[in-house]
């Protein structure tokens, strides 16, 4: 928990300075990039995270691995190494463009559905969607087969079940009360 309160500090204040210089877009881009390398590279996360490697040596690497970033950016390892802090790198890159998206006006709505996304069902869960929110909205697709059917929409902190498992275990309490 601490880890995500500091990963929000640092968001926040990279958004601060990146604002100050109307370079947030170019940060975002950066940041979008950082957390889905370090999220898909398990051995990156693990240097990051491991006190035997000695500070040097991931700075370098991320020198290496993301040549040419905003001066924000790079800032941003400088200050994260210096606080000793480098092992919550992916956090900060996420929550700054949960920040960013924020700050313009946008939301990601997670849809949860046990098979890919259909037309037809994109259609049903963007009409969820207005009814939900007026801000624009990107629409992520997980797949979970155990809610056997139907979606989760999650948007922020609002949800909308509609999945067969969700009501498979309503009439089974309908039932356990009678």
């Amino acid at each position: 928990m601490a880890g995500t309160r500091a990963a929000i500090r640092y968001a926040k204040a990279a958004l601060s300075l990146a604002s100050d210089q109307k370079a947030a877009e170019a940060v975002n881009k950066d940041m979008v990039a950082i957390a889905k390398t370090i999220s898909e590279n398990q051995e990156l996360d693990q240097v990051l995270k491991s006190s035997v490697i000695k500070t040097e040596v991931k700075s370098a690497a991320l020198s290496k691995i993301f040549p040419k970033l905003n001066k924000i950016s790079t800032g941003l390892f400088d200050v994260l190494i210096a606080n000793k802090r480098i092992d919550i790198l992916g956090s900060v890159a996420q929550k700054y463009t949960v920040l960013f998206d924020e700050l313009n006006g946008k939301e990601v709505a997670k849809v949860t559905t046990a098979v890919p996304m259909t037309k037809d069902l994109e259609i049903k869960v963007l009409a969820k969607i207005k009814e939900l929110t007026s801000k624009a909205v990107d629409v992520e697709n997980i797949v979970d087969e155990d809610i056997i059917g139907g979606f989760i929409l999650r948007i922020g902190d609002k949800q909308y079940n509609a999945s067969v498992l969700n009501k498979l275990n309503r009439l089974k309490r309908e039932f356990s009360l009678n």
